[in-house]
């Protein structure tokens, strides 16, 4: 059994720490302050909170979740470590830092899998003294809910990391996309970042408004491809059918290369999104809890196969 770590005490990491303990096994967090230490058990304390509001577990899983945790600062304590997800800040020098220490510190076998969503496995491994047990195991929000995890490997990464890896993020109950090399967004961000330049372009032009797209996803998008596969419903179409879509459609399709109108405008009027309480929104006007809840409840039934300590 592999014994974890996670390097990273912020949003994700907080987040990673609750799905290991979730699954009955004991997890270290290294942080950076005793700031930071505290936001990170904090956040993990709400998210069990969270699950114990809606009936997913008990308090008592909730306790005995926590005895399996430990959040500190000191790298020293990964000692013995043989798995660590890395997630720290987007930057080469806190990336070198973190593997530097997993090096240092953890076991001489140890995997380092970056949560990273932006930097390329190649540049990570750059910066690695240990290249070999590296690869980007890159989830999503919310982490310890959101069954996938894109896996991306290098030129260097061993066999036997990737192996360690799939096999540990089975036993979370993950589901795992492979990527035999690093494209910008890996697969779900590119795909979202059509998604969402096409959106903004058919606002822009005046043809709809956010509401109307967002309900075009949810009740037509989402839904169909919540059961059958993208390309399962590409085939069911078929070639000839959807290579006239493609000559009606693509020509009039977004191909903008820069953030668009919309987000400039926002960047400049601090109209940038639910933080700042308007961006598509008016985030004055809806139900933060109602979102929240949104935001979590498609994963609610994931929670029932974790192994729960008690």
């Amino acid at each position: 059994m592999e014994r974890i770590a996670v390097y990273g005490s912020g949003v994700i990491g907080s987040a990673q720490a609750t799905l290991v303990i979730g699954h009955g096994l004991p997890c270290t967090v290294i942080g950076h302050s005793q700031a930071g230490l505290a936001r990170c058990r904090r956040a993990v304390e709400e998210n069990w909170d969270d699950l114990i509001a809606h009936g997913l577990v008990t308090e008592a899983n909730k306790a005995a979740a926590l005895r399996l945790l430990t959040v500190t600062n000191d790298p020293a304590a990964l000692a013995g470590h043989t798995f660590v997800f890395e997630a720290v800040t987007e930057g080469a020098a806190e990336k070198r830092a973190a593997y530097e220490a997993v090096a240092r510190y953890g076991a001489p076998e140890a995997v380092t899998a970056s949560c990273s969503s932006s930097m390329d496995g190649e540049d990570l491994a750059a910066l690695s003294p240990r290249p070999e047990g590296l690869l980007l195991a890159h989830p999503f929000q919310p982490v310890h809910m959101l069954p996938l995890v894109e896996v991306v490997r290098h030129r260097r990464t061993a066999p036997w990391a990737l192996e360690r890896t799939l096999a540990l993020l089975e036993t979370l109950h993950r589901q795992v996309v492979v990527l035999n090399r690093s494209v910008p967004g890996l697969v779900v961000n590119r795909l979202a970042q059509a998604l969402f330049r096409e959106s903004l372009y058919l606002i822009e032009e005046g043809v709809t408004t956010a509401g109307d797209i967002d309900r075009a996803v949810k009740y037509a998008v989402g839904m169909r491809y919540a059961s059958i596969g993208l390309l399962e419903y590409f085939d069911a179409v078929g070639f000839d059918l959807e290579s006239t879509i493609a000559r009606n459609v693509y020509p009039s399709l977004c191909d903008a290369k820069r953030p668009q109108r919309t987000v400039e405008a926002g960047l400049a009027s601090g109209e940038t999104g639910q933080s700042a309480g308007k961006g598509l929104y008016d985030w004055s006007q809806k139900d933060g809890a109602d979102f929240r809840l949104r935001k979590q409840s498609p994963y609610f039934e994931g929670v029932k196969e974790w192994t729960l300590p008690e």
